[in-house]
């Protein structure tokens, strides 16, 4: 079991340091102008930039919105 998590910290540990350092600010912006149309919990946004082979980045948003009702 400690083993398991000893390789989710490094895990994460790596992507972390692998993300460039606009990615906070970058999920702020966009759950900014989301909040502009809709009310959402912030938690409910990830933001993630995944690297694949050579120069290719793939940005991964994934938003939960709430129900029709509650939006503004």
């Amino acid at each position: 079991m400690a083993k398991e998590r000893l390789q989710i910290i490094v895990a994460e540990r790596r992507r972390s340091d692998a993300e460039p350092h606009y990615l906070p600010q970058l999920r702020k912006d966009i759950l900014e102008v989301i909040c502009k149309y809709v009310q959402i919990d912030p938690e409910m946004v990830t933001v993630q930039l995944e690297q694949k082979d050579g120069d290719i980045s793939i940005l991964e948003l994934n938003v939960t919105l709430p129900e029709a009702e509650e939006s503004r």
